[in-house]
């Protein structure tokens, strides 16, 4: 059966489901002012488009509010089970010209199909601690793409929860979901308004705090991470609020043995929080 036959089925197995809107609909409008950062949006919710980020939706079970679908530019077998599983799935579906759909697309290749979804903000009181626990704060970063190539690395070891102190950029950001390439979606994000507060909360639950800092005479692979740690790292235009420095708190720094005096944000998380895991041995998964 060919890609038109399958797809003139799905249409019509699914034709009291699905409803044709055009440019002026209040749905594409709010498409357009989830990724423009318009308006409210106490829901948190975000656009995921393309097969990539649908199949991390089925995967993990992200709720769909609302999906939208152009016929017309399902192009593979792939993308036509993805429909498939979306109509069979979601309540709300809306198809959509190509015209409308090149509206709300991020992508010079469009996939066909996009979906709003709701990005779950989670509480101190909803981590699951160990001893070998570690907890990133992430003080003031402003490039999305930075937090979510962090967000990655800290799926990738297995880190427990990321903080966000003095926030400058919005968890919903398209680059933030793409370039955590789906870590935005397991790994638990707790916000904090102010820097002592979140001090206060580490420090009361056992967390040696570390503040990666240029100026730090001791570097990281010198440390013996013995306890729950948590990393703290900051923009580098704003640098890490004054608060979180302490008596108690350590600071490290990355040598620098070229002609630049600092690494990218999100690469020198990396060599840190990787560092760490290995040291305090955090357990791999059991599932894995």
């Amino acid at each position: 059966m060919n890609m038109q036959i399958q797809m003139k089925d799905l249409l019509e197995r699914y034709k009291e489901k699905i409803q044709f809107i055009g440019a002026k609909n209040p749905k594409v409008k709010q498409v357009k002012n989830i990724i423009a950062n318009r308006g409210s949006n106490p829901e948190n919710l975000f656009v995921a488009e393309g097969i990539w980020a649908h199949m991390k939706i089925t995967q993990l079970s992200i709720p769909v509010h609302f999906f939208i679908f152009c016929p017309s530019l399902i192009y593979s077998t792939e993308s036509l089970a993805i429909l498939a599983s979306m109509l069979s799935t979601t309540d709300n579906v809306y198809a959509v010209s190509e015209k409308v759909f090149s509206t709300v697309s991020d992508r010079d290749r469009m996939d066909g199909f996009i979906s709003i979804c709701a990005f779950k903000i989670y509480k101190p009181c909803d981590l699951k601690l160990s001893k070998s626990s570690i907890i990133i704060v992430l003080d003031g970063l402003e490039n999305p793409g930075n937090i979510g190539t962090i967000a990655r690395t800290c799926d990738g070891a297995n880190i427990d929860a990321i903080f966000l102190c003095n926030k400058h950029s919005r968890l919903t950001h398209p680059k933030l979901i793409k370039s955590s390439m789906g870590a935005i979606f397991v790994i638990p994000f707790v916000e904090f308004d102010d820097a002592a507060n979140c001090k206060e909360w580490l420090t009361a639950h056992g967390f040696t705090i570390y503040i990666a800092d240029t100026r730090a005479e001791k570097h990281y692979h010198e440390f013996t991470y013995n306890t729950r740690s948590a990393l703290i790292v900051g923009s580098e235009r704003y640098g890490i609020d004054s608060q979180f420095y302490t008596p108690d708190s350590q600071l490290l720094s990355i040598p620098m043995l070229g002609v630049c005096d600092s690494l990218n944000v999100g690469v020198a998380a990396s060599i840190i929080v990787y560092d760490m895991c290995i040291k305090l041995g955090k357990p791999i998964p059991k599932d894995l």
